[in-house]
């Protein structure tokens, strides 16, 4: 990805206490008296990386990461054997995230989130469009019922052979309900030879349905089975919920981002998001701008995505 800025190290990082018995890591990097801006991460569960602090001019962004309940380096873990997920949710999320801009005393922030922290973004400027200056929004989806049903049964249709083996990994009775549901059964399961299945068998499906390029390559973090359950658990026990938000809400009320200049970011050939989720918000979003990357997939490193998402902060700097 040569459209990146050079790799950063964080200036300062730490471990916030947010209650619930959750500690959430943190970092900053680039410049301490820059333009904040708050990085939100997708899965949910995945956390954040090395590459999302490089997209960002770093003389010119006080850039802010943070891994979410349950994700990266933040304890306890959504892989630990007993994990309590019930504190676990969009609005704990929210709630971090204006802990941590107290704590960081940064008064707005441009917010930047891809694929699940597009979800997390849309929300937390929709109930606090004073924190937020700009929105850089990629991968984009709302965690809508439709969305859900779509990338675990619809888009099944280009991707039949992985399908059939996804489907085939939940028990029969099981095949004709709620794979969400069938999953994070079988996830919470204190067997670890059945949750340590289903993990794999979730992760196979989820870096099938992003690999519409020749050659395409998971992300390394894959083989990491902690990594793998914890995902899997956090994005099932996500998209059982709708992550708690009422169904079409944030498109609905996409009129209250009116003065936050927004860029949103998307594939055309994301088949696991199709394009009509973005094109339907920009339309409900006044001042916001839709740039379609035309050979891009839902992967960030695909053809285009990258180099329109550093345009963006540049733009925005």
């Amino acid at each position: 990805m040569p459209d990146l800025y050079p790799p950063i190290e964080p200036y300062d990082s730490g471990m916030l206490d947010v209650g619930d018995g959750h500690r959430v890591y943190w970092e900053t990097c680039g410049n301490p008296a820059g333009k904040p801006a708050l990085v939100l991460h997708g899965g949910p569960g995945t956390g954040c990386t090395a590459n999302a602090r490089r997209y960002f001019d770093p003389s010119a962004y006080r850039i802010v990461l943070f891994d979410q309940r349950g994700s990266g380096r933040s304890v306890p873990h959504a892989s630990s054997s007993d994990v309590d997920l019930s504190t676990n949710t969009t609005a704990h999320l929210i709630a971090d995230m204006e802990r941590l801009r107290r704590h960081l005393g940064i008064g707005q922030w441009l917010v930047l989130g891809g694929s699940w922290g597009s979800t997390l973004a849309l929300t937390y400027a929709e109930q606090y469009p004073e924190r937020v200056t700009e929105m850089v929004l990629f991968s984009i989806a709302t965690t809508t019922a439709s969305e859900i049903e779509w990338i675990t049964r619809g888009v099944g249709t280009f991707f039949p052979e992985a399908w059939s083996r996804f489907r085939a990994a939940v028990p029969e009775a099981d095949r004709d309900g709620s794979f969400v549901e069938a999953y994070h059964r079988l996830l919470m399961h204190p067997d670890p030879v059945v949750h340590e299945k289903a993990a794999r068998d979730w992760c196979e499906w989820e870096t099938a349905i992003v690999a519409v390029h020749p050659g395409h390559k998971p992300h390394p973090r894959y083989e990491d089975p902690a990594f793998r359950l914890g995902f899997a658990r956090l994005v099932t026990h996500y998209w059982r919920h709708r992550a708690w938000l009422e169904d079409g809400a944030l498109v609905r009320d996409a009129h209250h981002l009116a003065g936050i200049p927004g860029i949103l970011i998307h594939g055309r050939l994301d088949l696991g998001g199709p394009l009509a989720t973005p094109w339907n918000l920009q339309r409900h979003w006044p001042g916001s701008e839709l740039i379609v990357a035309g050979e891009a997939g839902h992967d960030a490193r695909d053809p285009g995505m990258t180099e329109s998402i550093v345009a963006a902060t540049d733009r925005f700097a």
